[in-house]
């Protein structure tokens, strides 16, 4: 039995997931007993090129065509932003339809009302991949340790920041040269200004101690600075001092009092967070019965590069 499915958005993200879809339909099929249908497919320009190719008629520049097509039960946002982003989805829930989105920004600055539509309309919103792309990170905080009181969140998450800190380290070269650098490779926006300042990693630190501290965090309780005025010599001076600077997300819980903020912090090269390079992201938990966790893997794009 087909599962009709209305995607907002064919980008970079987009064009992953239809190609991740195709490629595990099959798979999908026998573990859930349903045929995964891309049936339609909001965008901008329907006669804009792209990576992957569609049926007649799949492409629309309509929101109602997707939204309010009866037949489809899941919606997977990959437009990106607040708004139309916030819009779609709320009408999405509106009418009784699942979604699934990888939006940080909306998450963190509107999932408490997202997320209170959809209790209200008896549906679900799944946001894994909105922190730390495809590590599973969301899951296991809402679920898996569940038993546990967790004091601390440390994480890496923004690779943009990773590779240009780690690119800076292992070859002496300044902050601006790298940054040209990961913008050639498509690792860093041509503005870069929320990676660099922070903010992305701000926002990501919102999601994740909202869930692992059991309160509503919003992006205004988190302290953050950037990375720009990191020097060839800070690096320097940290290896020195047998360390390494990472662009650290961190929250804290002591006694009640919650403490947030995103920084770059030296790590001595022992801890495993040091060893975390390039794009890669990693999230670093400590509970008080599964003691210190680590989750690990590539946190940007459509899919892994290889």
């Amino acid at each position: 039995m087909e599962q009709r499915i209305g995607l907002l958005g064919c980008g970079t993200v987009g064009g992953g997931v239809i190609e991740l879809m195709r490629r595990r339909k099959q798979r999908l099929q026998s573990l859930t007993g349903w045929e995964p249908v891309i049936a339609r497919v909001l965008v901008r320009d329907v006669l804009k090129e792209r990576t992957v190719s569609f049926a007649e008629d799949v492409l629309t520049d309509d929101p109602d065509t997707v939204l309010g097509d009866e037949s489809i039960r899941i919606i997977i946002e990959t437009i990106g932003g607040i708004e139309p982003a916030r819009t779609f989805i709320l009408a999405a829930i509106a009418r009784g339809k699942h979604v699934i989105t990888a939006n940080k920004d909306l998450i963190a600055l509107c999932g408490e009302e997202i997320l209170a539509a959809a209790d209200a309309a008896g549906v679900t919103v799944l946001y894994e991949a909105a922190v730390g792309g495809a590590i599973p990170l969301i899951r296991p905080l809402q679920e898996s340790l569940t038993a546990n009181a967790i004091s601390d969140l440390k994480g890496i998450v923004n690779g943009t920041t990773n590779y240009i800190l780690s690119q800076m380290t292992e070859t002496g070269a300044d902050f601006s040269d790298v940054l040209q650098e990961a913008q050639d490779l498509g690792y860093a926006e041509s503005d870069p200004s929320s990676d660099v300042d922070g903010l992305d990693a701000a926002r990501k630190l919102t999601i994740l101690a909202s869930i692992a501290f059991y309160t509503r965090v919003s992006l205004s309780d988190v302290e953050v600075t950037g990375i720009r005025k990191i020097t060839a010599r800070d690096i320097a001076y940290a290896h020195e001092l047998g360390a390494v600077i990472k662009l650290l997300a961190v929250g804290t819980e002591r006694d009640g009092a919650l403490t947030l903020h995103v920084r770059p912090t030296l790590i001595p090269k022992s801890h495993p967070l040091a060893h975390v390079s390039g794009s890669y992201n990693a999230l670093f938990v400590r509970g008080d019965a599964a003691g210190d966790l680590m989750f690990f893997g590539r946190g940007a794009g459509a899919l892994p590069r290889p």
